[in-house]
């Protein structure tokens, strides 16, 4: 089953978003077939911020490790990391050589502001045009920024010039999920939140985890240095020897084009 064919089950494609080799690896190894990366984590790691266009050669980094994994990789590139269309479609035609699977590109800008549409349009054929395989997903930040723009134009407007999926975080509403639903012919991708067995009445076909699972796993740290410091049981984690495990030569394999990912357990 292709990447593309994994949002076409009748399902939604649950996607977790890792933000190094590790955590990608402890979810393919929980069955995942495809893993995301998340902006904030990789951004959050390295010291820097999320959302500025700072991380282009951490993210390129990233990608280049996660490719090694038996499963698809789909690699958030925030705006582009470059308003140019043509470094755009470069780092499109980078990261389809490594062996990417996909890429979410957003139209959030820092100071929360939204680019112009017909600007987002550009980026996305760019990237289309150098790398026609790579499974483009075009999130509109509308209801994240509260900018009270309508969702529904922009996603027909970055459908129409050739984006894969589409993708609103901040919806909740079901009856604004559904009528993003119906505008469009692509798979549409919103937030974890609401039951995935209501989305999936509703006709979404992604549901991301975001950076859920990064802040999740800083208030795991929080907790267990607590309980340290307070004398209170630890809480159970993985073994030392279940985290070499993640990084032996039975788990990695050498880069690929995708191909055949890990079946879902």
């Amino acid at each position: 089953m292709s990447f593309a064919e994994l949002h076409r089950t009748g399902k939604p494609l649950l996607l977790p978003n890792a933000w190094d080799y590790a955590s990608a690896a402890v979810l393919v190894a929980e069955g995942f077939a495809a893993i995301g990366t998340t902006s904030l984590g990789v951004a959050a790691a390295a010291g820097l911020p999320d959302g500025t266009g700072a991380t282009k050669d951490e993210t390129v980094a990233l990608a280049r490790r996660l490719t090694r994994l038996p499963c698809y990789v789909t690699v958030d590139i925030e705006g582009g990391f470059s308003d140019d269309p043509g470094e755009v479609a470069a780092l499109g035609a980078e990261l389809a050589a490594l062996g990417v699977a996909g890429v979410n590109i957003e139209d959030g800008r820092d100071g929360g502001r939204l680019a112009e549409p017909a600007h987002q349009q550009r980026l996305i054929s760019a990237l289309k045009d150098a790398a026609p395989g790579l499974f483009v997903n075009a999130r509109t930040d509308t209801h994240w920024l509260g900018t009270g723009d309508d969702p529904v134009a922009r996603v027909r407007a970055y459908r129409d010039v050739g984006a894969d999926g589409v993708f609103v975080p901040g919806l909740t509403d079901e009856t604004t999920i559904a009528a993003v639903v119906a505008a469009v012919d692509v798979p549409v991708n919103v937030l974890a939140g609401p039951p995935l067995r209501r989305l999936a009445e509703l006709g979404v076909r992604r549901v991301s985890c975001g950076s859920l699972l990064f802040r999740a796993a800083l208030q795991a740290v929080v907790r267990t240095v607590g309980a340290i410091t307070a004398g209170g049981a630890i809480p159970p984690v993985p073994s030392y020897a279940d985290v070499q495990a993640l990084s032996s030569p039975g788990t990695a394999a050498a880069p690929r084009s995708p191909g055949s990912p890990a079946a879902p357990r």
